[in-house]
């Protein structure tokens, strides 16, 4: 009896996963799915899960991967607001966001198809909005001039909406990916950065200039007020000095013979100071006050007065 069971057992089996097969079918957490009924969207299905269906022909699965895709535009020139040649590549990122319209635009749902629709419409939408700027703020030697984020942002405006509601797509991001110059205006482009340049290199050397004589200016003038006040100073301690010297002049005058012996043996103090060996004339002076005897028979001695 266990025998004749099995094989009933096993059909059963069987006949439950074939009507699974037939009656069910799961959309996982990466898909979105949409439900024909007669080969007519009727219902779309934006949650993961396992849900029914009718078998075919009467109802068809259609399943689409919602992760985001990547998109790169061909990198061909566009023409700026000046009259200027630019060569641009642009990328997008983009997914389904409405799968219904997305599968009712493009048959069976193609991706590829979905993408070369795409690539129109960004090229329509880079190719006005790059004509209305001017090369300048693609391309220059100043960053204030440079509008990257905003032309990339009008770029993602103007397709977001059609985008959506043509297509089914919702565009995550946009932005310039590569950007070049053809051939014919390198060379000018190239000379209006070096002109550009050298202004500024003319620019910057006149301010150098200006600042080197501002600082030269206050130079001189901080020298020539510290050399006044050292000059007075000068005149001043010459004047002490004059005026203490006619003081010991004055002095000198009640005994000149004291005041030039008293300034010999100074001269001889400081020349032979150190150990000196010197050939000279006795007669020399100071060296001559060597020679002088002192006269012990005089009681007198030489008076010197200091007057206050």
């Amino acid at each position: 009896m266990k025998q004749d069971k099995l094989p009933l057992t096993v059909g059963c089996l069987l006949v439950a996963i074939f009507a699974m097969l037939l009656f069910a079918f799961q959309v996982r957490q990466t898909e979105v799915a949409v439900v024909t009924t007669f080969g007519k969207p009727t219902r779309p299905i934006a949650e993961p899960g396992l849900y029914c269906k009718w078998p075919w022909p009467i109802q068809k699965v259609y399943k689409f991967d919602k992760r985001i895709q990547n998109f790169e535009g061909k990198f061909e020139e566009t023409l700026t607001q000046d009259g200027q040649n630019l060569l641009i590549m642009v990328y997008a990122g983009w997914n389904i966001a409405d799968p219904e319209v997305f599968l009712q635009r493009f048959a069976n749902g193609s991706v590829t198809e979905a993408e070369r629709s795409l690539e129109g419409l960004v090229r329509t939408a880079k190719n006005g909005i790059v004509g209305q700027h001017s090369f300048s703020h693609f391309i220059s030697t100043n960053e204030k001039e440079l509008k990257f984020t905003e032309i990339e942002q009008a770029i993602l405006d103007s397709i977001k909406g059609s985008a959506k509601s043509k297509y089914g797509i919702e565009i995550k991001f946009l932005g310039i990916k590569k950007l070049g110059l053809p051939e014919s205006i390198t060379q000018k482009v190239f000379d209006r950065m070096r002109a550009e340049r050298q202004r500024q290199v003319l620019r910057f050397q006149g301010e150098g200039e200006s600042q080197s004589i501002q600082i030269r200016t206050t130079a001189d003038r901080d020298r020539d007020e510290i050399l006044a006040k050292a000059e007075g100073e000068a005149k001043r301690i010459v004047g002490e000095g004059d005026a203490k010297a006619a003081q010991a002049y004055k002095v000198f005058e009640q005994a000149k013979e004291l005041a030039l012996y008293l300034l010999g043996l100074n001269a001889l103090e400081q020349t032979l100071k150190e150990r000196a060996t010197l050939i000279l004339d006795e007669r020399t002076p100071p060296f001559n006050l060597l020679n002088q005897k002192f006269e012990a028979t005089t009681n007198k001695k030489p008076q010197l007065t200091v007057s206050p």
